[in-house]
């Protein structure tokens, strides 16, 4: 297994086609689905990008090495892969929420 995480916000999950690949709108702005590898680097990702966002937030683990769309590093030795499609939903392996502190910090995945 090749772990990476997605943020996603929990209402855009549930509403999402579970029969379906996940398409995320950073396909059709960017080109590619964010991720980020490991929990420090994702718990900085959001308190970086989503601190003010009042959102319910979820961390799905996804194993890249299910994902059919292509995938890589932009940045050589970074955490964040890039996934350049749709991301199988037998790639998507576990879904955590994302706890989160009264100032709106976030702490930690509520199940690890």
């Amino acid at each position: 297994m090749r772990p990476t995480f997605h943020l996603i916000p929990v209402a855009e999950w549930e509403s999402s086609d579970p029969g379906s690949a996940l398409v995320r709108d950073s396909l059709a702005d960017e080109g590619f689905v964010h991720c980020t590898d490991g929990l420090d680097a994702l718990m900085a990702t959001a308190q970086r990008h989503y601190r003010d966002d009042p959102r319910g937030f979820l961390a799905l683990t996804i194993d890249l090495e299910l994902v059919s769309s292509p995938w890589r590093y932009d940045e050589p030795g970074s955490p964040y892969p890039h996934i350049y499609g749709p991301i199988d939903r037998v790639a998507i392996v576990r879904s955590d929420a994302v706890k989160r502190g009264p100032d709106g910090a976030y702490l930690g995945l509520a199940d690890r």
